[in-house]
């Protein structure tokens, strides 16, 4: 208690002291946010690799589903309890799991090639596709964000919403082929299908040593220009198809950011100074506003990895995607199980490591 004097007696008075501050609660540090988000893979993975077995077990064992058409009863018979199928479905699910440990995701039945193979073989053409569509992305969905956002609430801003709307509602497949239609089939000015010409992909194929499967890094290595511009050309719509999907996300994420930031105090007050808006937009709102983007990028590389199904199917750009199609239809279920489990694979420590980046950005990211 602390003390003070009245203004009739002159007798001290008691004043109460000031209460403490309330003590903040401590927020996790990177260490641990990073170390939850670690642990966190795995339960996810653990669901998607049950939910995936039971829903392909639903159908039968896969040797019959591939099969059961070719195959007489007896020999039928004769593979499925070769393969082990007929015990029973939860000791197949136990044993599944025991190989997925040992990083073993299975064989093909139409190929009788491990399904890690096809992964090596195949999916740098699908992360080749995924670049190019979120260069795509970047390229038309910040700019285009930043501008409705200046916009805001007039014309060009509900146009460019619509469009938004527009890229994220429109199927990829539908987006494809109306490309095709119109620039390769009606104008004539970019090819149509494939990742390259058979030329280049036979000059690609004799001349690089150690090829990574990139086509343009691979065209870059031949030395020869006209490769590498053929390798861009048919990458074209492809890009464009599946970047638009993830360029509507982008716009909307940056409109509705830099509208926030315009808002906050230290904006505000730069405003107050005789700022202009163009400037405020340019130093103060735009960098700021960039930083969720970081943060959602994991997830739309779940979105442009399902989005590249039907995107390689239409555009006949052979990568995990095609491949995913072709099993589909030839009923290979050993094959599909094994590229749903890999992708998720990939997916989740993409989104980790976008966790990271993002927490490294943004302290406020933490738990």
């Amino acid at each position: 208690m602390t003390t003070t004097t009245t203004e009739l007696t002159g007798e001290p008075a008691a004043v109460p002291e000031a209460a403490p501050p309330p003590r903040r609660r401590r927020s996790g540090g990177l260490g641990s946010y990073i170390a939850v988000r670690f642990l966190l893979i795995f339960p996810t993975i653990f669901v998607l690799v049950t939910t995936v077995f039971f829903l392909m077990r639903t159908t039968g064992d896969p040797i019959t589903a591939a099969l059961g058409g070719r195959l007489g009863p007896a020999e039928l018979a004769e593979r499925v309890a070769a393969a082990g199928y007929d015990r029973p479905l939860f000791t197949q699910y136990l044993e599944y799991l025991g190989q997925l440990v040992r990083l073993d995701f299975g064989t093909t039945l139409s190929t009788n090639q491990p399904v890690t193979e096809v992964l090596a073989d195949f999916g740098t053409a699908t992360l080749e596709l995924a670049f190019y569509a979120l260069v795509v992305a970047f390229l038309v969905g910040i700019p285009l964000g930043r501008f409705a956002a200046y916009a805001r609430d007039r014309w060009p801003d509900a146009v460019l919403r619509v469009f938004a709307i527009l890229c994220y509602a429109t199927p990829v497949f539908f987006a494809g082929m109306v490309l095709k239609l119109v620039f390769s089939s009606g104008l004539g000015w970019l090819p149509a299908s494939g990742r390259a010409s058979t030329r280049s992909e036979i000059l690609i194929q004799t001349s690089v040593e150690n090829p990574t499967g990139i086509y343009l890094i691979d065209a870059i290595k031949t030395g020869n220009g006209e490769v590498v511009q053929d390798v861009l050309e048919h990458a074209v719509l492809p890009a464009v198809a599946l970047g638009l999907l993830t360029a509507g996300v982008f716009l909307r994420l940056v409109r509705t950011n830099v509208i926030g930031t315009l808002g906050m105090g230290y904006v505000e007050a730069a405003r107050s100074r005789g700022v202009s808006e163009r400037r405020l937009l340019r130093k103060h709102a735009y960098r700021p506003a960039l930083i969720p983007i970081v943060t959602v990028i994991g997830l739309q590389v779940a979105l442009l990895l399902g989005g590249a199904v039907l995107t390689e199917t239409t555009f006949e750009w052979r990568g995990l995607g095609f491949q995913l199609s072709e099993y589909l239809q030839a009923r290979d279920f050993v094959a599909v199980q094994g590229l749903v489990v890999l992708l998720a694979v990939v997916v989740a420590v993409t989104n980790f490591v976008v966790d990271v980046i993002a927490a490294l950005i943004d302290p406020r990211v933490r738990y």
